[in-house]
């Protein structure tokens, strides 16, 4: 299942699509593994996820290959990363909720991290 949206492309949104609903959002979700669900104060959700690493290069180093990644599929999420973490956020901002677009990077970025 995660096979179908890895090989998928991010498509561009510049919004006027819809926001996945909950019950679409949890349907997505089991696509991608340990990628926990947030609603923000504006009640926009986000997918969010902590990856562990043994050193602050380890961490740099997948931000990078993320960075990588995000800017081939032309979509960015919001990274935090320090000492032997990264926390990944990802949502379309253009909808203010999540799309395909938010599963498809996740199943790229646990790709980067399963390597």
């Amino acid at each position: 299942m995660k096979d179908d949206l890895i090989n998928k492309k991010c498509i561009p949104c510049e919004g006027g699509v819809i926001p996945f609903d909950v019950s679409e959002i949890h349907k997505y979700q089991k696509k991608v593994d340990g990628w926990d669900i947030f609603e923000d104060k504006d009640k926009v959700f986000f997918l969010e996820k902590k990856f562990s690493f043994k050193n602050f290069l380890e961490s740099q180093d997948f931000v990078n290959k993320v960075g990588k990644v995000s800017e081939e599929e032309g979509h960015h999420p919001d990274i935090n990363f320090g000492w032997g973490y990264a926390k990944i956020n990802i949502t379309t901002h253009a909808i203010k909720g999540l799309s395909e677009n938010d599963f498809i990077l996740a199943a790229k970025i646990d790709q980067i991290a399963n390597v």
